[in-house]
């Protein structure tokens, strides 16, 4: 039964899926101590500096933060090298994304994005009561080339995820730059960089590569991953400053609290406090790669802090599986499984899971 007079587009809308938490494997199983490798978090909490700004905010939250984030902003676009003014903040970089498309997305406008990719493209497309249109990956990687031959007059966004999430890979700069030249000017293209900190730097930076150049790319990115910050929900947009006065007018009043506000200003301000961190997900990235290859997979080559197993129809099996073996991660039905890199006892606890559940690519 449904109370009121729901929109047709919501109606049909399938709701974003989180990752399964631990304690809900745990409850289903009759396990104990199992982890979650689901949502791609950083097993590492931040950094004292960052603990310690959201714990003194958190004493002034009987006051509205800055809409604005101003301060956020600034520190931001001197840490990048772009003018405060390229800058928008937000609710995570999906919260970005939701205010691109109220932006510049009507009712029977068309989004284009490589496909398999981050599954709240086609909620906000279908919300809008825009049409998704799906460019096949090739071996896991986009083909821009047919992402350039899927624009049409009705496109108004192209999404493209690099890292690409749930498969890993990425394209370079010089990739991108190549597309961009071939499509009208008035289609926006999206970068969404979720898993920027984690890339090998040969593939470029597109805020310096082509932001500069091109008034229609915006490149979102976001503190959740690299900078542990999941749970305080702060992203960020970089494009031109005409882009980034629209993009504000949709930003919900207050969005970004004022705790999420100084824990983001102190990462940013130590932002190189987190380097360790990062190198050493990295480091783990790269062995768990070598385990896996070396048990007989074969792996996308992952640039984000996950690997993709492509299962096919075994991946609910080999999901549930694992689940009974402590180890929870995130399956796309008949496609395949994505698995965050965790740390080394938690990496191990999934190597060890896998190989007991003894099904390899």
């Amino acid at each position: 039964m449904s109370i009121g007079r729901i929109r047709p587009a919501v109606t049909g809308l399938p709701p974003y899926r989180p990752g399964k938490a631990a304690e809900q494997a745990e409850a289903e199983h009759g396990i104990r101590d199992a982890v979650k490798l689901a949502s791609n978090e950083n097993p590492y909490q931040p950094i004292p500096e960052v603990v310690q700004a959201m714990q003194d905010a958190a004493t002034g939250v009987n006051r509205y933060a800055d809409h604005r984030a101003t301060a956020l902003r600034g520190a931001i676009g001197e840490w990048i090298g772009v003018s405060e003014h390229q800058v928008a903040i937000g609710c995570g970089s999906v919260g970005l994304l939701q205010q691109l498309f109220l932006t510049y997305v009507d009712a029977g406008d068309q989004v284009v994005s490589p496909w398999r990719s981050f599954e709240a493209y086609p909620i906000f497309t279908q919300l809008m009561g825009a049409e998704f249109v799906e460019v096949p990956l090739v071996a896991h990687r986009f083909d821009l080339e047919a992402v350039a031959d899927a624009v049409t007059p009705a496109t108004k966004l192209v999404l493209l995820a690099t890292p690409n999430n749930p498969t890993g890979t990425a394209v370079s700069t010089a990739e991108l730059h190549a597309l961009v030249t071939a499509l009208p000017a008035d289609v926006m293209v999206v970068v969404d960089e979720a898993y920027r900190e984690f890339l090998d730097p040969a593939f470029g930076d597109p805020v310096r590569d082509l932001v500069p150049e091109f008034a229609n790319v915006v490149v979102t990115r976001t503190l959740s991953k690299a900078f542990g910050l999941a749970g305080a929900r702060t992203g960020y947009l970089v494009g031109h400053p005409d882009v980034v006065t629209e993009v504000d007018k949709t930003l919900v009043p207050f969005a970004v609290n004022a705790v999420a506000q100084a824990g983001a200003l102190a990462a940013v301000c130590n932002a190189g406090a987190y380097e360790p961190a990062i190198e050493r997900l990295v480091s783990e990235r790269t062995r768990v790669v070598a385990a896996l290859t070396g048990a007989g997979w074969t792996l996308p080559d992952s640039q984000a802090n996950f690997v993709y197993l492509d299962l096919g129809e075994r991946t609910l099996d080999v999901c549930v599986e694992l689940e009974r073996h402590g180890v929870v991660t995130r399956p796309f039905a008949d496609e395949g499984l994505r698995v965050t890199i965790g740390t080394p006892e938690e990496n191990d606890k999934f190597l060890r899971a896998l190989g007991d559940v003894g099904s390899n690519g």
